[in-house]
């Protein structure tokens, strides 16, 4: 016999899981809430006013500095489906104070597409990274962008590389430059035909973001100019991902090294990452602590 709880108690039926952009949204509506909140009228220009329940901003305040309606705001706050464009984004991230990276969150939250902002040539590197990089030897190891400019290394990657490098017409230490202009019979980097398409293959999926930057261009265009084998390369259009591989290389006094080179990224600094050299046996181990222990002295050429 049913019971009268159990017939109008609803079908079990299947769970309906929140759909990504609903996710999106409840934390857009929280995210939104928690930064009206900590800013108070005076910082914008607005009188203090009184009995204010709540701390910060109210509603309509928000939308009356962003030039929106305050019923269009409020459903933007509390989450619902509704179109906002970057301009009208752009102006509530503005009324909130909100710096750079909030201003990037709201906007992914919101399923705005993020304007890409032209990364600095020479960012402003903590002193502790060149602490850490010298930490690591006799590792060979450097902070490098997604161009291949290397902005700070250490003692065994100065080893490894050779002070009589080639240095790209930029005036930097660029790796990819180094391995297409260095003639193949004096690079030390032995494995250079099976690692650079790959090195490319990185460089074309990094360009994705810059396609136009004055800085982006001119490099792809001096690159093209200065070595065929890179023209070919780039025409392919290959995009890959950045990962750990294998580099072997050829240092003048120590013989033959065999490398995993690791990479780590950077959140401090976007696009940036450090790269590690790891010894793969023994006797790679044995001749990358020979190396570090000799006086400066450069190799023939630079490869990465």
């Amino acid at each position: 016999m049913t019971t009268f709880e159990e017939s109008a108690a609803p079908a079990r039926g299947p769970q309906v899981r929140p759909q990504p952009q609903d996710r999106r949204r409840t934390e857009l509506a929280g995210f939104l809430k928690a930064c009206r909140a900590r800013v108070t009228p005076e910082e914008v220009g607005l009188p203090p006013g009184l009995r204010r329940r709540t701390p910060g901003l109210r509603r309509e305040e928000v939308a009356q500095l962003a030039g929106v309606g305050v019923t269009w705001y409020t459903w933007l706050e509390q989450g619902r489906p509704i179109n906002a464009s970057e301009q009208v984004l752009a102006a509530v991230a503005g009324s909130l104070r909100l710096d750079a990276t909030e201003r990037d969150h709201m906007f992914r939250l919101a399923g705005v597409r993020v304007e890409l902002r032209p990364s600095p040539a020479h960012p402003n590197l903590d002193p502790s990274v060149q602490v850490i990089l010298d930490a690591l030897a006799p590792l060979p190891a450097a902070v490098c962008n997604t161009r291949y400019d290397v902005l700070l290394h250490n003692a065994p990657y100065e080893s490894l590389f050779g002070a009589d490098r080639p240095t790209a017409p930029h005036g930097t230490f660029n790796s990819l430059w180094c391995t297409v202009t260095a003639p193949v019979c004096c690079n030390p980097f032995l494995n250079r035909d099976e690692e650079l398409p790959r090195m490319v293959g990185v460089l074309r999926a990094a360009y994705g973001k810059h396609v136009g930057e004055p800085v982006w261009e001119c490099y792809i265009r001096e690159l093209t100019l200065a070595s065929e084998e890179f023209r070919e390369l780039w025409a392919r259009q290959e995009v890959a991902p950045a990962r750990s591989a294998l580099k072997v290389f050829r240092h003048p006094v120590v013989g033959e090294l065999r490398f995993t080179a690791a990479y780590l990224t950077l959140p401090a600094v976007p696009e940036h990452y450090m790269v590690v050299y790891t010894p793969q046996g023994p006797q790679d181990r044995e001749r990358v602590e020979r190396m570090a222990a000799l006086p400066p002295r450069p190799p023939a050429r630079c490869p990465h």
